[in-house]
């Protein structure tokens, strides 16, 4: 992916391709509110940098592209005082932001997915021993229940043994890679 700067600050184009080297990707640069919104039409970003006049000038136009920009995390600058080295700071430091908050967002919902998982799997064994003990099933029900018994209790023990490490890119079992 790449970076959208909307400026209409002269020499944006060259502070665009130091920040692109800088940073190892692509950087568009577009002038005003129209022309982001058509660009953000056509194509996903890592991050679009607003120039802070534009934004204070009209920040109906700010608001709008901020709206446009799917998961494109917005960053504000003064290009009038800021250099490429700060830019490139500003943009390094959102996008470590927003990992971090991904990461913690994941882990959240892994673990509300886990907690979910464990109560029903301890339902669906609680309630199948009761029916097996409950007596006068036929034969057939009875080792069916028997089936769904094994298999939640089965996992029930992944769920809560150490087997339970989170899954590595590379989809084997240890420490997810942070």
């Amino acid at each position: 992916m790449s970076i959208l700067m909307v400026t209409g600050v002269e020499g944006a184009r060259n502070c665009a391709n130091a920040v692109g080297a800088q940073l190892g990707t692509e950087v568009e640069v577009v002038e005003g509110r129209r022309s982001a919104l058509g660009v953000l039409r056509r194509g996903e970003f890592q991050a679009i940098v607003i120039d802070e006049t534009l934004a204070e000038c009209d920040p109906a136009a700010a608001d709008a592209i901020c709206e446009q920009a799917g998961l494109a995390i917005p960053v504000q600058i003064n290009f009038a005082l800021a250099g490429a080295a700060r830019l490139v700071r500003e943009i390094r430091s959102a996008l470590h932001r927003r990992e971090r908050e991904q990461l913690l967002a994941r882990r959240a919902a892994s673990a509300a997915i886990e907690a979910e998982l464990k109560s029903t799997v301890a339902g669906l064994l609680l309630n199948s021993e009761l029916a097996l003990n409950g007596g006068n099933l036929p034969q057939q029900v009875a080792e069916r229940l028997r089936v769904v018994a094994d298999l939640a209790g089965s996992l029930r023990g992944q769920l809560s043994g150490p087997a339970a490490q989170p899954v590595a890119r590379n989809g084997q079992r240890g420490r997810a890679a942070v």
